[in-house]
């Protein structure tokens, strides 16, 4: 089993190795080249009491819910004890959805586990509640900070709430001091020759594997001393009050769960190039709700991609690389926050039944991949990728709804709802993003379903109407045998696509051809 249990790793992107055992790995690892060492004993974490400090410093805890590798907390606690800080903020903590419940109940799980690892090095985590402007500076006073340390992020409302919380802190006489963490090279790291962003995802991979290759990337060595818990002031939440259920959860919250799957996907990422594609076997990695809060960090991930020496290994290396690129996107063009990448599809009116929208949220279009893949998604919270591009097709080209209504119902239902990587795969889908599908291609449902649902396991296990129905008749049930109580096709795929492939067509400058 892989082990990325320690305090510090490095990696070049010139290592391409095959599987080696577990024991002889964590040998390597563990030598003084720069690999991962072993971790301190809690005496060496833990500060002296309170008379003692003089200097302190506050790790601000947000998407990096980890005390391994982690970027701002490493420079926090290089020269001064730490506290470590989470703000329950109502402006983005949704518990009116089952998404939104999903994310909270992945969160305070984590943050459980996170504040008990604290607790073995004589401290804990400081959870707070409000608008961070207001209780974070309030706080950081209380408990005599100087500075506060946080790893940056890129959606347009939270670098708008940084700079309010960098504020209000400065106006109290104290230091903000932010890190790159929650990706592997930032927006200005890859850019064209001009020192332009790039639009186009092959370039940018090109180059982001060029800067891999050329710099490496560094783990963050993390050792800190604590202040200690008898010492920390300020109306602190309760995590062990605040009601969740985990039990319902698809993905299992914390760090300790997110290392597991890390290891169980080690064990099959050299199938991840062919397997990733069929729904109804477990293909891919499933971390993708660890990356979103960080219990995992994305240079593990790259990590164990750059391990192996095969087609998986590499495809998942270029899901990683995906990520980034969505991230960059979101950092330089913020206005993919409120409209379309590409301009000239704001000119679509779409023309969608909006009685059809509801069809496809509770998945009763009749089309049974989509319905399956809708229905899943409803009961946990999850979906598979390929089935996340298929629905998104469906909406913005079959349905021809605006695809910012199939965004927003993946907000309100995914456990693992990040906003670079939501909103670009939407616009990908619908071809009005970056680098989008051509809009003249358009996914056939039926023959996504035969493809990769061959038997039609994925559609029994999540459509009850057709349980007994055999393949191949289930990919479309609606000739001779048909599914009692299964609705009719809402729409003819046929006749759907060439209308959406009119609605581009009239949306683009005569003088621009078709991509």
């Amino acid at each position: 089993m892989l082990s990325l249990r320690g305090e510090r790793f490095q990696f070049a992107a010139n290592r391409r190795t095959t599987r080696t055992p577990a024991p002889e790995r964590e040998r390597v690892r563990g030598r003084s080249s720069g690999s991962i060492a072993t971790q301190a004993s809690p005496e060496e974490y833990r500060g002296s009491t309170g008379s003692g400090i003089r200097v302190k410093r506050i790790i601000w805890l947000r998407r990096d819910l980890r005390l391994v590798d982690n970027t701002a907390l490493a420079e926090a606690a290089n020269g001064a004890p730490v506290l470590a800080v989470y703000i329950l903020d109502p402006a983005i903590i949704d518990r009116g959805s089952p998404g939104g419940r999903r994310r909270y109940a992945f969160l305070v799980a984590s943050l459980r586990e996170l504040d008990q690892e604290l607790a073995r090095f004589g401290t804990r985590l400081a959870v707070l509640h409000g608008d961070p402007v207001q209780v974070l500076p309030r706080f950081a006073k209380d408990n005599g900070a100087t500075a506060v340390y946080w790893n940056r992020d890129y959606t347009p409302f939270a670098k708008r709430r940084d700079r309010n919380v960098a504020r209000a802190l400065a106006a109290q006489g104290m230091h903000t001091v932010t890190f790159k963490d929650q990706v592997v090279f930032e927006s200005h790291e890859i850019v064209s020759r001009q020192g332009t962003p790039y639009r186009v995802f092959t370039p940018f991979a090109r180059a982001w594997r060029a800067a891999l290759d050329r710099i490496g990337v560094q783990g963050a060595d993390v050792r800190p001393r604590w202040v200690p818990a008898a010492d920390i002031r300020g109306r602190l939440v309760d995590l062990a009050t605040l009601p969740i259920r985990t039990d319902e959860l698809f993905i299992r919250p914390g760090r300790a769960a997110g290392l597991a799957s890390l290891d169980g996907f080690a064990e099959r990422i050299n199938q991840y190039g062919h397997a990733r594609d069929f729904p109804a076997i477990a293909g891919t990695s499933r971390l993708s709700p660890h990356l979103k809060f960080g219990t995992v960090s994305i240079r593990e991930c790259v990590d164990l991609a750059l391990q192996f020496d095969n087609d998986g290994a590499e495809s998942w290396l270029n899901e990683l690389i995906w990520r980034d690129f969505y991230h960059m996107i979101v950092d330089r063009f913020p206005r993919v926050a409120v409209g379309n990448f590409q301009p000239d599809t704001e000119r679509i009116d779409w023309p969608g039944d909006p009685a059809h929208l509801e069809c496809w949220q509770q998945g009763q279009t009749g089309f049974p991949i989509i319905d399956a893949a809708m229905r899943h998604l409803a009961r946990t919270g999850w979906l598979h990728n390929r089935l996340r591009m298929v629905v998104a097709s469906f909406l913005a080209k079959d349905l021809l709804l605006d695809w910012r209504h199939g965004e927003d119902w993946f907000r309100r239902q995914l456990i693992d709802y990040d906003f670079a990587a939501n909103n670009g795969g939407w616009q990908w889908a619908a071809s009005t993003g970056v680098d989008a599908q051509p809009y003249f291609r358009v996914f056939n449902p039926v023959r996504q379903s035969q493809r990769f649902d061959p038997d039609g396991a994925f559609i029994r296990a999540n459509v009850v109407e057709l349980t007994d129905v055999p393949a191949p008749a289930i990919h479309w049930p609606h000739g001779r045998i048909r599914a009692p109580g299964y609705p009719a096709p809402i729409v003819d795929h046929a006749e759907q696509r060439e209308r959406a492939v009119q609605l581009f067509r009239a949306a683009r400058p005569a003088s621009q051809p078709p991509r």
